[in-house]
């Protein structure tokens, strides 16, 4: 499945998802810049340092970005544009699909593509907020002309929905920053964040077993989450010792869904 004798793929993905994670489920949060600026950290700082790493190790990502988010932060965007990653649809708000009527679902599908095509890119693919999908989503992902979506959990490598021409290429929170990361005052204060070091096992292990296998790793992070100095270092050490395997191929979102 895989190119040039390649024996799995990666791809390294980022929801820039900024203030907007923290309006989606509470709409209040407006009226908090306090909460607001953890997701202005992603964009203020933790983009730009994600960047500057991707540089340094010459490696290509995917960041999925809700179209509100290109809005606020133009000039994130043309930056991300600019250094040649893909754009991904991540909805115009951070809304999960499930709280939506289906007229509101595709309001949100075409103003968020709207949107991030004004950069100059070609939206081709889409994460739904939240990792949630409806009976209309993939109908409306066909409708729109997409190419893939990587929302779902039900495998280790791509394949086709049997019922569209949508490819799937599929998430897992183990391969997430926020599960180890995430931190919410009003809602988490039993939670105890991971260490980067902890975190850094885990991805080895499941980049192991899933090359092993023969399928796709999708890692899957947050730059107001991954963007802190220390996981900084430790997903500079992991890409570094992941891109030590010769028979791994390092791709695009976009690129990896063209291989079905």
């Amino acid at each position: 499945m895989w190119p040039d004798g390649k024996k799995c793929a990666m791809v390294i993905s980022f929801d820039f998802d900024a203030e907007e994670v923290w309006l989606s489920e509470h709409p209040n949060n407006v009226n908090r810049p306090g909460v607001l600026s953890q997701g202005t950290y992603g964009a203020k700082v933790g983009v730009g340092l994600i960047l500057d790493l991707l540089k340094e190790l010459d490696l290509p990502a995917t960041l999925f970005v809700p179209g509100r988010v290109a809005e606020n932060h133009p000039e994130r965007v043309t930056q991300i544009v600019a250094a040649g990653h893909e754009l991904g649809h991540h909805g115009y708000t951070h809304t999960s699909p499930v709280k939506l009527s289906a007229a509101e679902e595709e309001a949100e599908l075409i103003k968020g593509r709207e949107v991030l095509e004004s950069f100059g890119a070609k939206v081709v693919g889409y994460r739904s907020p939240s990792w949630e999908v409806t009976p209309h989503t993939f109908d409306l992902l066909t409708k729109y002309g997409f190419e893939y979506s990587s929302s779902m959990m039900d495998d280790i490598t791509i394949y086709r929905h049997a019922n569209h021409p949508i490819v799937e290429l599929p998430v897992h929170w183990i391969l997430d920053d926020a599960p180890h990361f995430w931190f919410d005052s009003g809602a988490t204060w039993n939670k105890t964040i991971r260490t980067p070091e902890e975190v850094e096992q885990l991805w080895q292990g499941e980049f192991t077993g899933i090359r092993e296998l023969g399928g796709m790793i999708m890692l899957t992070m947050h730059p107001q989450i991954i963007g802190r100095p220390g996981r900084l270092a430790m997903l500079k050490r992991f890409l570094t010792w992941a891109k030590s395997h010769d028979d791994v191929w390092f791709a695009q979102a976009q690129e990896v869904a063209k291989r079905v």
